[in-house]
């Protein structure tokens, strides 16, 4: 099997954001995305001897990646990062000092043909993060009804011409089959009728297929939640995304933590004792330009950060 390479987008801006310094050093991190390990490696280079990583990944290439990784402070899980919460309770974990989701998909799975995540080349049409559970996109396809394609097209792809692409397809596969990523790639291409310059006509479908087969989004609130439940004060909470509903979840969960509650006016607090916010924003990072010009995918990035404080206890 050819071994594909990836970019690790933002990679130093990542890392540094977990502010893996002084005691935090010997603390626990989580890398909810190992990929092919930028990220991993170099938390490991920053965590002191009594540091720790455990790292989720749901594609068994990226396990088998992991598996060479020789460290006792490194532990690989082979699932989704919703699982969290679980996985760190099986392990004796009740709090973390940083959790680091990198989302989207791999430049190895992109170029990979036979994974059908893109249609640049000829493959089967898989889809799946996981190749060892699930229904394929080309199973999915096969039986889900003409609404469900549309909305899916159009809520995860942001597709205005679901309807018609919803159509085709169901067309299609009345004709044959559709298995191959170029096969389905075509008969979008010939339901939209306008194009968007320098983007192939099957980019927002392919996405809205992907990630309705993967559960992504469901996936990220999903994640999101937890990762903030396990941090203790001072954890940092560092996303990259790579679209803009990816994004939108992120942004809104952040500031919903963020944000100071409001009480009830009519009722006499002290200063002390008013509400505070969960969540510190720190920063939103994007590639740089030089970046950008070695990885163009990395184009799309967004980086937030967040930092877990101190939870004021109710006073009896």
């Amino acid at each position: 099997m050819p071994e594909f390479q990836h970019r690790t987008v933002l990679l130093d801006e990542a890392v540094s954001a977990l502010a893996i310094e002084g005691a935090r050093a010997d603390g626990i991190y989580v890398d909810g995305t190992f990929g092919r390990g930028g990220h991993s490696r170099k938390i490991l280079q920053s965590l002191g001897e009594r540091g720790r990583l455990i790292a989720f990944d749901k594609d068994p290439q990226a396990i088998a990646t992991a598996s060479t990784i020789a460290d006792p402070r490194f532990e690989i899980v082979h699932d989704s990062f919703a699982t969290m919460a679980q996985a760190l309770q099986q392990r004796g974990i009740r709090q973390v000092d940083g959790v680091l989701l990198d989302l989207g998909i791999s430049s190895p799975q992109v170029d990979d043909a036979s994974r059908g995540f893109s249609f640049r080349a000829d493959g089967p049409l898989d889809m799946r993060m996981d190749t060892t559970r699930g229904i394929s996109a080309a199973e999915w396809l096969a039986s889900a009804d003409e609404q469900t394609i549309g909305k899916v097209v159009r809520d995860y792809g942001e597709e205005r011409f679901a309807v018609q692409i919803a159509k085709a397809i169901v067309a299609g596969r009345t004709i044959k089959p559709i298995t191959g990523t170029r096969q389905l790639a075509q008969i979008v291409a010939n339901a939209v009728k306008t194009r968007e310059k320098g983007k192939d006509p099957a980019t927002r479908t392919f996405q809205a297929i992907r990630i309705f087969i993967n559960q992504e989004l469901e996936e990220l609130e999903i994640v999101l939640d937890q990762a903030f439940r396990q941090m203790g004060q001072q954890g940092r909470l560092v996303v990259i995304s790579f679209h803009s509903l990816e994004d939108r979840i992120v942004k809104q969960f952040l500031a919903s933590k963020a944000r100071l509650p409001q009480p009830d006016r009519r009722l006499p607090i002290r200063a002390v004792d008013l509400p505070q916010p969960e969540l510190k924003l720190i920063s939103r990072v994007k590639p740089s330009d030089a970046e950008v010009a070695e990885n163009p995918r990395a184009r799309s990035a967004i980086m937030r950060v967040g930092e877990r404080l101190a939870v004021k206890e109710a006073q009896a």
